[in-house]
């Protein structure tokens, strides 16, 4: 298991660099281009910027998180053929920088959906939390407001240029199924796989946070059995998963052990974090402890372990502890703790495997 951290550049992350180097086993970062608007080709000279930095601070640039998708090609209009072109060219900078792992989703419209950025929980913390009810009669223009209330950092998956077209966005989704919605992946993928197989770059997609649809609008990286459809849809290793237990864990009828035992191959990269579920449907994220949330840690790290895991992996949102004021999720003290606890856990199976064979 590789581990890396995420990081939103210089200027636009309370979290340094420095910092960063300094977490036991951290060796990469995982990056973006985040004022690119989706569909756009990267610029070089911005990567190299990426890459200056990191290679400065002496971490690797080896994992980008994401390079979005243009809605027309969820869409399937004529002109993803345009967007699909650019995200080819977008691969070869890549690659000339040394990325080996491209994590991206196939979300309509947004990313994620949390009803709160700072509920408080039991201990004083806060984290992101998504309540039911409230998402069922959410109004979006104040969800927009609640998002836009943080200025100083830029959200993924809520960019300004995607704000400002909610209602031509949700117009032209209207009537887009989930049979279409796998359809324009399945293009997508024919196109860019067999380029990312020639540039040894694999593609990984993330699953839908939450992974259910919301607003009338489709999700398919919802559970295994989708997942195992995406998969087949283009049969390459090069096509893989980004396996976020908490985005897959918000419903518990998800076995995200049973997952990573039958993706495992095709896992280039994994997020490891801890929700607790309620009854009624509402999650909130914890402490990346097993015992804290619904979530088994414990157990995706043992099967991760058991598969002999060597690809990337990256704690992920943690809660706002210390009086840390950073991005919603995306602090340094809980993510730093959250990858020790990980490396807690791997270096357990380490020792007894290491164990049971000095046994034998």
């Amino acid at each position: 298991m590789k581990m890396v951290f995420r990081w939103f550049g210089e200027g636009n992350d309370t979290v340094t660099l420095e910092q960063i180097r300094q977490i036991p086993g951290v060796e990469g970062i995982v990056w973006a281009l985040h004022d690119v608007p989706a569909g756009e080709e990267w610029p070089m000279d911005k990567i190299l910027q990426v890459k200056k930095a990191a290679d400065k601070a002496g971490l690797h640039m080896k994992v980008v998180e994401s390079v979005n998708i243009h809605e027309d090609i969820k869409l399937g209009l004529p002109s993803r053929d345009l967007y699909i072109d650019n995200y080819k060219k977008t691969i070869v900078k890549l690659a000339e920088v040394g990325v080996k792992v491209i994590c991206y989703n196939f979300m309509p419209v947004f990313d994620w959906v949390r009803t709160d950025l700072h509920k408080e929980l039991e201990d004083g913390s806060t984290a992101l939390f998504y309540e039911k009810e409230k998402v069922a009669h959410l109004n979006l223009e104040e969800q927009v407001q609640r998002i836009n209330a943080n200025p100083n950092f830029t959200m993924p998956g809520w960019e300004p240029e995607r704000l400002g077209r909610l209602t031509e966005l949700f117009d032209a989704y209207r009537n887009v199924t989930e049979e279409q919605l796998f359809d324009n992946a399945k293009y997508f993928l024919e196109a860019i796989i067999p380029f990312a197989e020639k540039y040894d770059i694999r593609m990984a997609i993330h699953p839908d946070d939450p992974p259910w649809p919301i607003f009338g609008l489709p999700r398919i990286i919802t559970g295994q059995a989708n997942i195992r459809r995406f998969l087949g849809l283009v049969d390459s290793p090069n096509n893989g998963l980004t396996m976020c237990s908490g985005s897959l864990g918000a419903n518990p009828a998800n076995d995200i052990v049973s997952i990573v035992n039958e993706f495992a191959d095709r896992i280039p990269f994994a997020h490891i974090r801890n929700v607790r579920v309620y009854d009624n449907g509402d999650f909130i994220e914890t402490s990346h402890r097993t015992t804290d949330g619904t979530v088994d840690i414990a157990g995706i790290v043992n099967a991760l372990h058991e598969n002999d895991y060597e690809g990337f992996c990256r704690p992920d949102h943690g809660r706002h502890i210390w009086d840390e004021q950073c991005r919603p999720g995306y602090g340094l003290y809980d993510r730093a703790l959250g990858i020790m606890y990980l490396w807690g856990l791997w270096d357990a199976n380490r020792r007894k495997l290491q164990s049971g064979r000095m046994g034998n």
